[in-house]
């Protein structure tokens, strides 16, 4: 027996506002990065930690400029924190809206499998009695499993 979990209607209408939304934080942050899964693994990570000991070092070097070699770029690692503290509201809302489009879809997801796996079912039981056995068949080639071959030699 099916259970509903969701039951949710977009217009096209909310999907065009939705996505014009989306248009609008991408436009609104121009500067945001996409990187590749190597070039992220090679990124130093700042945790919780690292991050009280980078804003005590910043705020130091700051404070005492006649200690900073002009290679180093303090007012750049400033500019970094406060561009950071900005942008994590925007990431924590996104990351919560995005945890429940996920969820919605796999809602809605379970709810199709759920239907077709029960209609599914009944096509195996009264089907054939209907003509439908061919097209159960051919629905049911999801289902279908493969035989392994034996490797050579076994």
């Amino acid at each position: 027996m099916s259970i509903n979990l969701i039951s949710l209607d977009i217009t096209i209408e909310q999907q065009a506002a939705a996505l014009a939304g989306l248009a609008q934080v991408e436009a609104a942050l121009p500067g945001l990065l996409s990187l590749e899964p190597a070039e992220r693994r090679k990124l130093l990570w700042m945790g919780d930690q690292s991050e009280v000991f980078c804003r005590q070092t910043i705020r130091v070097l700051g404070d005492n400029p006649q200690i900073v070699p002009p290679s180093l770029d303090v007012a750049g690692a400033e500019a970094d924190l406060l561009a950071l503290d900005r942008l994590r509201p925007v990431l924590e809302r996104m990351t919560r809206l995005c945890s429940r489009a996920e969820d919605t879809a796999a809602a809605l997801g379970n709810d199709i499998m759920d239907v077709s796996l029960d209609g599914y079912g009944q096509l195996k039981l009264s089907g054939a009695a209907h003509g439908l056995e061919e097209l159960r068949r051919q629905i049911g080639a999801r289902w279908a499993k493969t035989r392994r071959r034996p490797a050579a030699g076994t």
